[in-house]
């Protein structure tokens, strides 16, 4: 099978699936959780940093932040390929029982002398195109629900790579990173829904800046 073959396949088992619609979903929520997680470690070390100055260097940050950003996308990732292999596995029986597909054997015991070839000895039942396009979007659904949350979070980290010392440089770059993804992730949103597209980017800018406050209402 050639490398186009095997796209048109992926292809194929998306639409069986609906596949889009799922990561789509998920990918803007973990990014929004992951991209308000980070702004509230770095919004709660700022207001130390304010305070005392030399409490932090750069790599207390970054260690810190990584550190969020990978057990959020380790519990993502995790957590997503479990319920979701449940859900279609369970999805999967559903359509086979209402198109009358279970082997009658399994409630009829006299039947097993009529048992398919498949069925005798140990080789497996061969998976249905159904079952193909659910294994391959599970596994799918679970990188996006693992990888947004760790793309989220570690975006904002990347001025604090710049310089041992904490300065102010360090949180308003930071700060503007958050800002710019918080407006993509609008956008997206906005392309999805096939308008309001502003309108999103201020909602989600709104919650940063409210993370933000929360945040050092809480130093306070």
């Amino acid at each position: 099978m050639t490398i186009r073959d095997k796209i048109k396949q992926w292809e194929e088992y998306s639409k069986i699936s609906d596949l889009g619609i799922i990561a789509r979903r998920k990918f803007f929520n973990n990014a929004f959780d992951g991209a308000l997680t980070c702004a509230g470690i770095i919004s709660g070390i700022f207001i130390i940093f304010m305070a005392e100055p030399l409490t932090f260097e750069s790599q207390d940050v970054l260690i810190t932040g990584f550190a969020t950003a990978l057990a959020i996308g380790i519990s993502g990732l995790w957590g997503a390929f479990l319920s979701e292999e449940a859900e279609r596995k369970k999805k999967v029986l559903d359509m086979k029982k209402d198109m009358a597909m279970i082997d009658e054997e399994l409630e009829n015991p006299e039947l097993m002398h009529i048992k398919p070839n498949y069925m005798k000895g140990n080789k497996k039942k061969p998976k249905s195109l159904l079952e193909k396009a659910e294994k391959f979007a599970t596994i799918v659904a679970s990188l996006v629900d693992g990888g947004a949350p760790v793309l989220g979070s570690s975006l904002p980290l990347i001025p604090f790579f710049f310089g041992v010392s904490l300065s102010w440089f360090h949180f308003m770059f930071s700060y503007a990173i958050l800002i710019g993804l918080l407006i993509y992730l609008g956008v997206f949103l906005g392309q999805i829904s096939g308008g309001g597209r502003l309108r999103y980017a201020l909602h989600l800018i709104t919650a940063g800046v409210v993370t933000l406050i929360v945040s050092i209402l809480l130093g306070i």
